[in-house]
C-alpha cells in the first residue's frame, strides 16, 4: 500500500525557490543520491558520473506560448491551453470558467481573427475549445498573442520576461506542444553535450507534451484517488531501437526528467524492452512501482506533496529522498523549475 500523503510533505523555505536559472546552465548544482550516501556536485560533472555505453534519454518537447486572454462579450477570461485532442479541439484550463457555456464564442486579445468555440465543460474548470485556425495559422496566432504559462512559484508579477523565452526552453526542444518545460533538460549546454559525446555516452530523445495539469496540486489526503491528466507521448522506432541496443550491450539508461521516465515506463515490457509508441499516458508512479525502463534518473527538486516527489521516492526510496531533500535545503540548493538538479540511483 502507498504511504499516506503526509510522508511526501516537507517544509521548504521560500528563499530556496529559484526564480531564474543558473548561468551558464550547466553550472547548476547536482546532488548525486546513491545507496552509499549523498555527494555534492555540479551538472558539468555529469560525464564523470556516467560510463561509456550509457544512453541519456531526454524529452524533446518544445514549450508553446499557451497563456491567452480571452473575451466573451465584456467578460475577461484567462485561458491556459492544456492538451490537443484527436478531434482537433484543445483542452484548456479557464479562470472564471463558470462564465463559460457550451456554444460560447471567444475572441483573444492581440490575436487578430483568432476565435474559439466552447464545445464542452469539465467540472474541474476545464473546457474544450474548437479554434478557427489550425496548424501553422494557429501557431502563428499563439506566437502573436500567447505568453509562456510559467509555473506559479516563479515570481513574475508582470508576466514572463524576455529572457524567459530562452531560459524556459531546453536544448533538446524540437516538437512543439508542451505547456510546461521538462525542466531537467534545462541544465544542458552544447559544451556539456560535447563532453558526454567524448565520454562515449549515447543520446536518444522521446516526446512527452507536458500539460497544464502538472501545476495542479493534489487534492485531499487519499493518494490513490488522485487522477493524473493524460499527456501525449511519442517514442519513435529509431529511439526505441537505440535505447534497447545500448541496454543490451550493458549500458545504463539515464532518464532525463520525470517526463522521460514516465513515458518510458508506460511502454516498457516485462523484459525491459522499450517499444515504439504514439498516444496518451496518464501513468501515476507511486512507491512500490517496479521500474523496468531506466537505471538512473536526473531530475530537479520537486514540490512537497506532489506526484513528482512521489515518483522520485518510488525510484530512489522515500527515506533516502527525504534525507536528500533535507540535505539540499540545509546546503542551499535551489528548488523547482529553474533550480538545481539531482542524479538518482534506484533503491
Amino acid at each position: 500500500m502507498p504511504a499516506p500523503i503526509s510522508d511526501f510533505d516537507f517544509s521548504l523555505p521560500p528563499e530556496r525557490i529559484a526564480h531564474h536559472p543558473a548561468r551558464p546552465r550547466d553550472s547548476a548544482r547536482l546532488l548525486h543520491v546513491t545507496a552509499g550516501g549523498l555527494a555534492d556536485r555540479i551538472v558539468r560533472d555529469l560525464p564523470d558520473l556516467l560510463r561509456p555505453g550509457d544512453i541519456l534519454v531526454a524529452n524533446d518537447t518544445s514549450v508553446i506560448p499557451a497563456q491567452l486572454t480571452a473575451r466573451r462579450g465584456q467578460a475577461r477570461i484567462g485561458i491556459t491551453l492544456d492538451q490537443p485532442r484527436p478531434d482537433g479541439t484543445w483542452h484548456a484550463l479557464a479562470r472564471n470558467a463558470r462564465r463559460l457555456h457550451t456554444g460560447d464564442v471567444l475572441t483573444f486579445d492581440g490575436a487578430g481573427d483568432l476565435t474559439a468555440t466552447v464545445t464542452a465543460r469539465d467540472p474541474d474548470g476545464g473546457v474544450a475549445l474548437a479554434f478557427n485556425f489550425q496548424d501553422e495559422g494557429f501557431a502563428a496566432a499563439l506566437r502573436q498573442a500567447g505568453t509562456l504559462a510559467l509555473p506559479p512559484y516563479i515570481d513574475r508579477p508582470s508576466g514572463p520576461r524576455p529572457e524567459d523565452q530562452q531560459d524556459y526552453q531546453t536544448i533538446f526542444a524540437s516538437q512543439e506542444g508542451a505547456i510546461a518545460a521538462p525542466t531537467a533538460g534545462l541544465h544542458f549546454t552544447p559544451a556539456l553535450l560535447a563532453a558526454l559525446d567524448q565520454r562515449g555516452v549515447g543520446r536518444a530523445t522521446v516526446t512527452l507534451h507536458v500539460g497544464a495539469g502538472t501545476f495542479l496540486p493534489m487534492r485531499g489526503d487519499d493518494v490513490l484517488s488522485h487522477r493524473m491528466h493524460a499527456e501525449r507521448g511519442v517514442i519513435t522506432a529509431q529511439a526505441a531501437a537505440a535505447i534497447n541496443i545500448a541496454r543490451a550491450a550493458g549500458g545504463r539508461v539515464i532518464a532525463t526528467g520525470t517526463t522521460s521516465l514516465r513515458l518510458l515506463e508506460s511502454v516498457v515490457d516485462d523484459a525491459g524492452v522499450i517499444h515504439p509508441f504514439a498516444g496518451d499516458t496518464s501513468l501515476f508512479i507511486l512507491p512500490g512501482h517496479r521500474f523496468r525502463a531506466a537505471d538512473l534518473l536526473m531530475t530537479n527538486f520537486h514540490l512537497p506533496r506532489s506526484t513528482l516527489f512521489m515518483l522520485v521516492c518510488a525510484f530512489a526510496g522515500t527515506a533516502r529522498m527525504r534525507a536528500a531533500y533535507a540535505h539540499a535545503i540545509a546546503a542551499g540548493y535551489r528548488f523547482y523549475s529553474y533550480g538545481d538538479a539531482t542524479l538518482l540511483e534506484p533503491a
